[in-house]
């Protein structure tokens, strides 16, 4: 491990540090989940903070990885765009956790409305960037990667961007619930609902394809047959989950 940090560290120091802050914030999140009595829709408000910051923690860090292996890419940029837009996504979803009202899908003044639309324009464009980012992989000469481990990148980077722009989907709707209204209990932390469907368990499957395809692959297939035939399990996963969530059918059911 502490090899892989020194490492990430040389490959990429601005996501490293921001990262580690993701994480950070992710741990203090956690504890005031514990500590805090506040609940949004009937569930602790600390979660949400919880969860989203410790997925910039992997994206952020995931991505300073892969980025560095690209030749002539701007990592600068790339890097401030990531920490400006999700630190922004961070630092409002945690100011609502603490007035304990809903940063997402909150339209009900003039100003959560404008918010609410910053973070989907965030999103997207971090979506759009990632997806930037996948093209050049399969565009750029990489001698020094393994067919098997660039493939698992390369359909990684594919899956994350289609499940993350699932959001689009689930702000048309307004809400990420199908079946009932959004809230209540659920799977702990994740809160994903068990009664009815959730479409936020493809959009947390496909998103996360961005660290699972390409560590199976490096450690455990080490094959391009297998990492192909791999992800393509791990895709129709990710439909299948959204197709039982479109039909109001909770995990259990799955």
């Amino acid at each position: 491990m502490s090899e892989f940090l020194i490492t990430l560290k040389y490959r990429n120091e601005t996501l490293f540090y921001f990262g580690l802050l993701c994480l950070f914030a992710a741990l203090v999140f956690i504890i005031l989940a514990w500590v805090n009595s506040n609940t949004v829709l009937g569930v602790k408000a600390w979660y949400k903070p919880f969860k989203f910051a410790f997925s910039i923690f992997l994206y952020s860090w995931t991505m300073g990885w892969f980025c560095s292996y690209l030749p002539n890419f701007s990592t600068s940029f790339f890097n401030w765009t990531v920490i400006v837009l999700l630190g922004f996504e961070i630092v409002y979803i945690a100011l609502q956790a603490s007035r304990g009202q809903l940063s997402h899908f909150n339209v009900s003044t003039p100003l959560y409305s404008a918010m609410y639309s910053m973070m989907a324009i965030a999103a997207t464009i971090i979506s759009l960037y990632t997806a930037y980012i996948a093209v050049l992989f399969f565009t750029s000469e990489l001698p020094q990667l393994s067919t098997h481990y660039l493939w698992s990148i390369r359909l990684g980077l594919i899956l994350f961007v289609i499940f993350s722009l699932e959001g689009f989907f689930m702000g048309s709707r307004m809400a990420h619930t199908v079946g009932a209204a959004d809230g209540g209990g659920g799977i702990p932390i994740l809160n994903w609902s068990m009664k009815y469907g959730d479409l936020r368990i493809a959009h947390f499957i496909g998103m996360h394809a961005l660290q699972v395809l390409p560590i199976l692959s490096y450690y455990v297939l080490k094959g391009t047959k297998l990492t192909i035939v791999l992800s393509i399990i791990y895709g129709l996963l990710a439909v299948f989950t959204l197709f039982q969530a479109l039909q109001a059918k909770p995990i259990q059911k799955l």
